[in-house]
């Protein structure tokens, strides 16, 4: 998945910018057809917040917002957000009438 980070209003630490790069990548895990993810950090004054729209392929768009006086927790938080969306977008596709695979296909 390709990732796109911009900075508004300040600078994030290169650090942080790296570490942003690496869980935001993470998230192709739990929906593979992400083709990319837009990350904008925003500094205004004491708050720290973090926007993360996650495009997918054939779906609606994920977006995970988070805010925190400090980079790191509102890191952590629109990343534990933004699992949660994609996890629960996965869910809502899944077949729920189908029976299990583990039960296997009976022949006669």
């Amino acid at each position: 998945m390709k990732v796109t980070i911009s900075e508004r209003h300040g600078s994030v630490p290169k650090r942080i910018l790296e570490r942003t790069d690496a869980q935001v990548s993470a998230l192709a895990k739990f929906e593979q057809r992400a083709t990319h993810a837009e990350v904008t950090w925003n500094d205004e004054g004491h708050t720290r917040s973090i926007e993360v729209v996650v495009h997918v392929d054939g779906a609606s768009q994920i977006v995970a917002r988070g805010a925190a006086s400090d980079f790191r927790p509102a890191l952590t938080q629109v990343i534990d957000r933004a699992r949660r969306m994609l996890r629960e977008q996965r869910e809502r596709r899944r077949d729920h009438q189908a029976p299990p695979l583990s039960e296997g296909v009976e022949t006669e």
